[in-house]
């Protein structure tokens, strides 16, 4: 009894300091949504788009219900005073990310998807400066225009040309702009409600499945179905625990703990497990295009994180 108590204190104190490391929570999370853009990339023939976002979100929020009720039923009045933030969350960062994410994946590898993310500490720079009136300093906005190059070389595939002709694959596209809405995103999660975290979590995505269905009721509507074998289940099923429930809740806690600037800076590890989980598992090749936009994009986030302090005084104020 008294050892079986013991291994629960232990667990308990386990929990309690994984919940409190900010960068650990954040390396599951990179690996999670790595896993992500593999899957989407590799079920596309099998589910559509629209169809693994909503029955990602509808099984993570069936998952999650049991845990978040008791907090979601305390929380609720809260939620629902500051409901216009919790709108607005929901959408961008449940119902419309995703699904363009799986929109984009239609058409472009799984590859340039995570390396077009890797945008992402950039994108959150600028778009923190412009939304929030974040400081910014000469070399986070020198470090953001490298990033930049750095994207367009891997839209352009090499071929500068080709965004003067604007000749870009819309996979690319897609997804570029998802990865704008998930900074918005980002940015604006230092305003949500001062709620638990689960109950929150549920609040999100019980918007993201109203934002979602009609999009679906619109796939169903053209034809597109779920192709019922094995392996649409299974890409199902991880992505409603990983990316989903595990992985949002652990990044917001990390916004929580080192702010919006500082997480995304981090997030930077996420292309890179990405890229070498396309290439093990999807076969895919890399080449000088990408290499030279990571190098550039990875060259734009240091320069920019040199300062990242001067432009993020207090975490704990996000």
């Amino acid at each position: 009894m008294s050892l079986g108590g013991h291994r629960d204190g232990m667990n308990g104190t386990f929990a309690a300091a994984l919940w409190s490391r900010a960068y650990l929570l954040l390396t599951f999370t990179a690996l999670f949504w790595a896993g992500n853009s593999i899957v989407g990339r590799a079920a596309r023939d099998l589910v559509p788009p629209a169809a693994l976002s909503f029955w990602r979100w509808s099984i993570a929020l069936a998952l999650l219900l049991p845990l978040a009720w008791p907090h979601l039923r305390r929380d609720w009045p809260r939620l629902r005073v500051r409901w216009p933030i919790v709108l607005l969350l929901g959408t961008l960062g449940i119902g419309s990310f995703n699904t363009l994410l799986y929109t984009g994946l239609q058409t472009t590898t799984a590859l340039n998807s995570m390396l077009i993310q890797s945008a992402q500490p950039a994108l959150i720079l600028i778009v923190g400066a412009l939304v929030m009136r974040d400081r910014t300093s000469p070399r986070q906005i020198a470090g953001v225009l490298v990033s930049l190059v750095g994207v367009l070389a891997i839209i352009a595939r090499g071929d500068p040309a080709a965004l003067l002709t604007l000749r870009l694959n819309a996979g690319d596209a897609i997804i570029g702009f998802a990865v704008l809405l998930w900074a918005l995103y980002s940015v604006l999660l230092r305003g949500r409600p001062a709620v638990h975290p689960l109950s929150f979590l549920a609040a999100s995505i019980l918007v993201g499945i109203i934002v979602i269905t009609p999009i679906y009721g619109a796939e169903l509507w053209a034809g597109r179905r779920i192709v019922p074998v094995r392996e649409s289940a299974l890409a199902i099923a991880y992505v409603s625990v990983f990316p989903s429930f595990l992985a949002y809740l652990f990044f917001n806690r990390g916004v929580e703990l080192i702010g919006s600037a500082a997480t995304g800076q981090y997030l930077n590890v996420m292309p890179l497990m990405g890229a070498g989980l396309a290439m093990l598992f999807l076969g895919e090749a890399l080449r000088p295009f990408h290499v030279a936009g990571l190098v550039l994009i990875v060259a734009g986030i240091v320069i920019a994180g040199k300062s990242a302090g001067e432009a993020q005084p207090s975490a704990s104020s996000t």
